[in-house]
């Protein structure tokens, strides 16, 4: 009786292969991130954030799913309507540092740049090293700390990061805002500075924003299969900083590519898609989710999550290699070692298995007590920048990545228990 339904689960998993696989190639793939990059600024609650969900939602209707928006609502967001740094008639952009003081959402002020000696009043320089994170850490928070008690009117900061633009960490709903206005700039405009710093040339910054409060967004749940076993949850977050498209866009290219396989192959299982909102700013989406809406641990026998930066091209030198980025990471639970070193034998990626710590938002899933979980994360040179655009990924680096996410699922949804050992 065992053979006899293993052979039907397989015949199943078979049926509609042939046309469903298109949607695994490169160009398909690339037509989603293309789609994704289209809608501009990823912020959470922005326009952007809903023309995403939207379409997400959109997507899987359309291969079958069954479709729920469940609101996500989170205390506070800043909105940045234009924000710059000037020295000597040179204007560079600039990026408020998550969060500004609540009577400086707006303000514009010129003052002497300083980066040592006495400061108050004056504006003091500061720089945070390249760490190769993407969370906002206790490091960083006592280093502007202690910058800021030095009374300056306002902290200009570069952080380090392989782009030498601007760079935004991920923060939550409990940070505190600064004491005083942090501004961000890419170090590709040090000599700017520099100048300023040794003329004595004010630098001027003009910054035009505002807080919401109570801020409304959307994750996508998307249901197939219900009633049957066995229960697999697939993830993937949608929001991010400036327009991250290869942060974001790969995953949720993977993402949309897996359950159009699933709905047109008619996988025997039940799978639960679920597209998370507010990632940057708490990993509000994600959390609420957890808390309401997820199947129960015991009840799941998999959690697949596409997180970020999953397909995009290292740079050597400046210049783009078709390699992939070599900061990229397997996360994985214990169980699905062996599983994922099959599937994902032709991608390169560096294996993370843990029992303590997952990344990204895997965190979350491991804390809540899903036992069997694997998923894909990492970072890439325009991560967290405004540069992180198309050029950053391609066809021939996203369809390896697909069709080792597919074959894995498959495997799960073939084996049962048997995947996880």
């Amino acid at each position: 009786m065992r053979r006899i339904l293993l052979g039907m689960i397989m015949a199943a998993l078979m049926v509609g292969q042939a046309a469903a696989g298109d949607v695994l190639s490169g160009a398909s793939l690339m037509e989603d991130v293309a789609r994704y990059a289209s809608f501009g600024l990823h912020r959470f609650g922005s326009p952007g954030d809903r023309a995403t969900a939207d379409w997400i939602a959109g997507e899987l209707s359309a291969a079958g799913f069954a479709i729920k928006f469940q609101p996500v609502v989170l205390g506070r967001q800043y909105v940045v309507e234009r924000a710059s740094a000037e020295a000597a008639g040179t204007r560079i952009e600039a990026t408020p540092f998550w969060w500004p003081p609540e009577d400086k959402a707006s303000f514009r002020l010129s003052a002497p740049l300083a980066r040592d000696g006495e400061v108050a009043g004056k504006i003091l320089w500061i720089e945070l090293p390249f760490d190769r994170g993407a969370y906002l850490g206790p490091g960083h928070r006592a280093a502007i700390t202690e910058a800021a008690a030095k009374q300056p009117a306002a902290i200009l900061l570069m952080i380090g990061n392989p782009a030498d633009d601007r760079f935004a960490y991920n923060v939550t709903q409990e940070d505190a805002p600064w004491p005083v206005p942090v501004t961000v700039v890419g170090a590709k405009a040090r000599g700017v500075f520099d100048r300023a710093l040794a003329s004595g040339a004010p630098v001027t910054f003009d910054v035009a924003g505002h807080y919401q409060r109570n801020v409304s967004g959307r994750n996508v749940i998307a249901e197939i299969g219900a009633g049957r076993a066995p229960t697999i949850v697939v993830s993937t977050p949608m929001t991010g900083w400036y327009t991250c498209v290869c942060e974001r866009g790969p995953g949720i290219a993977n993402f949309l590519a897996l359950a159009r396989t699933v709905a047109a192959e008619k996988w025997p299982a039940h799978f639960v898609f679920i597209a998370t909102a507010g990632h940057e700013i708490g990993h509000g989406g994600m959390e609420l989710f957890l808390k309401q809406g997820a199947p129960a641990p015991k009840d799941t026998l998999a959690w697949i999550h596409f997180g970020s930066s999953n397909a995009c091209y290292a740079f050597a030198e400046g210049a783009r290699t078709d390699r992939p980025e070599e900061e990229r990471y397997l996360v994985l639970s214990k169980s699905a070692v062996a599983l994922t070193d099959e599937a994902f034998a032709a991608v390169a990626a560096k294996r993370l298995v843990t029992e303590k710590q997952a990344v990204g938002e895997l965190r979350d899933v491991h804390a809540a007590g899903y036992a069997n979980f694997l998923g894909m994360a990492g970072r890439h040179r325009t991560f967290h920048t405004p540069a992180d655009d198309l050029g950053a990924t391609g066809p021939d680096i996203l369809e390896p990545v697909a069709r080792a996410f597919v074959d894995a699922a498959r495997k799960i949804v073939e084996r049962g228990d048997a995947a996880f050992r």
